[in-house]
């Protein structure tokens, strides 16, 4: 048979590369439409910008995204905002942000993954999560006072954060993860990139209350569901109860 796999793996890793550009992109013209075209005064726009920038997205396309999301020349952005609540398998609650254009095509798809999902299903859980500020970043020293940071910044909570948890925070520095009110993160994100941190997510989320007690296989299949509403073009986050 030859090698043929191995042309039908690179098909596959160039689907999920173009995919991942696309959402970038997405997110880029989204944050513009929401905090403006510069990133100095737009903190989840910077972030959006140089997170594209590693992913080798050239200048022309992250240009004409800041423009068609701040509604500046031709192209003006048309999406809408929709929040899915439900439970992943082993009633895990989840929310689903997802940018979309056409919300009567968007709705029934990400109904159907809910159903597809081993005990997968909808309803509402909100409650069971806090929204809030979320910013991560990383420090070049592995020994950096993470407590103190958060106190300047004005964060209210701060936990390690590992590359594991966020491919964006390299091995050898300090990560972290700075919860803070949600009209704070601009102020946050800023003092962080004054002294000598590295953000890599500046965004409002959603954190869960607490976590359901699960084993490794339940783990994997709640993982498996996860991973599949987040393959969705359309879906821009999934906030999941598990560690």
């Amino acid at each position: 048979m030859g090698r043929q796999w191995l042309h039908a793996k690179r098909l596959v890793a160039g689907l999920k590369k173009g995919r991942a550009t696309s959402k970038l992109v997405r997110e880029i013209s989204v944050a513009a439409k929401m905090g403006g075209a510069d990133p100095e005064m737009n903190a989840r726009l910077a972030t959006a910008v140089e997170k594209a920038r590693k992913e080798s997205v050239s200048r022309d396309v992250i240009e004409r995204a800041i423009k068609k999301g701040a509604g500046v020349g031709g192209e003006k952005l048309v999406m809408e905002h929709v929040v899915f609540e439900g439970y992943a398998p082993h009633k895990v609650p989840v929310i689903v942000e997802v940018y979309t254009d056409n919300v009567n095509r968007t709705a029934p798809e990400i109904r159907v993954l809910f159903k597809k999902g081993q005990l997968g299903q909808s309803g509402s859980n909100k409650f069971l999560f806090d929204h809030v500020g979320i910013v991560e970043a990383h420090h070049p020293s592995s020994g950096a006072d993470r407590e103190a940071a958060a106190i300047e910044a004005g964060a209210n909570e701060v936990e390690p954060l590992a590359g594991d948890q966020n491919d964006d925070i390299p091995e050898g520095t300090a990560g972290a993860r700075f919860i803070c009110d949600r009209a704070a993160v601009h102020a946050v994100t800023k003092w962080l990139s004054e002294n000598g941190w590295t953000v890599v997510t500046s965004e409002l989320g959603y954190v869960p209350k607490q976590f359901p007690e699960l084993t490794e296989v339940q783990r994997a299949e709640v993982g498996e569901f996860l991973q599949a509403l987040d393959d969705h073009d359309d879906v821009h986050r999934v906030w999941a109860a598990v560690k």
